[in-house]
């Protein structure tokens, strides 16, 4: 049986709680997660430091509570989906009917492009409602830019305070939320002229036109070879699912490189695509690039359908 807010309910209970100052954190989450220790479920905690740090030093060494370093976890959204429903599925296994999840969301009061974790937080209300998840997302109101919090409102069933919990009046459904809320992030390097701008290349022709900017960028191996097979990946899906002429361009500068493919295609129906693997059309494809490049983003426009693909590699 659940236990707490989540009695009775299947599925994902997603909350989101705000807080300024440490001793709120602490006030907020420290409850939630000894609740779940009381009533024998898996509970975990996936903070970055300097939260780690409180929540270790508040709960002590006998606590059951596991504790993942969030920095190593939140490297990208499809791989924290993974790692989420491996853990998840291993305690259904065992036997859990409930497991307890809090943990922070990149955001850009922290140096992370906010949009793609933005897809993240609409995305869990779909992708783990097939395990009986009951989270915890808390924002720092100190560092949260103001459209953070309010997608955090708008993403989040219930809103979580020291006092009690409540509905959020703003809260979408994801579909909705993901259609008209995202803004792509700005890249300063798309300002200048392309370097590789070309109308219907085929997967190969795009692979050798955005290598070739590996003379400018001087990516490591790996991070080329998982920009090249992205590519690859998203033109194959525009010209078999998207609606033509394809336009692929690229820019690159040391350690850097940035590719878009865009389409006259409305684009995938479910956003949601590219953070779990097969998810519609091309699912596996976008589903790769979002393991592999360094920030995925899509859109639509004027244009069309666009996916953006950037490769970083800040030791170059």
């Amino acid at each position: 049986m659940r236990s707490g807010a989540a009695a009775g309910q299947a599925g994902i209970v997603h909350d989101t709680a705000f807080y300024d100052s440490d001793e709120q954190f602490l006030d907020v989450v420290l409850p939630f997660l000894q609740e779940g220790v009381a009533a024998g479920e898996p509970t975990v905690s996936v903070f970055g430091e300097p939260k780690l740090r409180l929540l270790r030093d508040a709960l002590g060494p006998a606590s059951s509570v596991l504790l993942i370093d969030g920095q190593g976890h939140y490297l990208r959204p499809a791989v924290a989906i993974q790692r989420h429903r491996q853990m998840m599925a291993g305690y259904v296994a065992d036997g859990a009917t409930q497991i307890r999840v809090a943990g922070d969301v990149p955001h850009p009061g922290v140096g992370v492009a906010w949009e793609w974790w933005a897809r993240y937080e609409a995305a869990a209300n779909r992708v783990y409602d097939d395990f009986p998840m009951y989270a915890l997302c808390p924002y720092d109101t100190r560092t949260a830019p103001p459209e953070v919090l309010d997608h955090a409102r708008r993403t989040h069933t219930h809103v979580v305070t020291p006092s009690g919990r409540e509905p959020s009046s703003a809260f979408q459904d994801p579909h909705e939320f993901l259609a008209s809320a995202l803004t792509p992030v700005a890249e300063p390097l798309q300002a200048r002229p392309a370097l590789v701008d070309v109308i219907d290349p085929s997967p190969g022709r795009s692979r050798q036109a955005v290598a070739a900017l590996q003379a400018v960028a001087g990516l490591a191996a790996d991070d080329l070879n998982g920009l090249l097979v992205s590519t690859s990946e998203v033109v194959t899906n525009a010209l078999v699912y998207g609606r033509g002429p394809l336009r692929l361009q690229a820019w690159a500068d040391r350690g850097r490189i940035i590719v878009t493919v865009t389409d006259r295609g409305p684009g995938p129906a479910d956003l949601t695509v590219g953070l779990m693997p097969g998810a519609g059309p091309g699912g596996y494809g976008l589903w790769l690039a979002h393991q592999t490049c360094s920030y995925v983003s899509m859109w639509r426009g004027p244009e069309g359908f666009t996916v953006r693909l950037v490769a970083d590699s800040p030791g170059a």
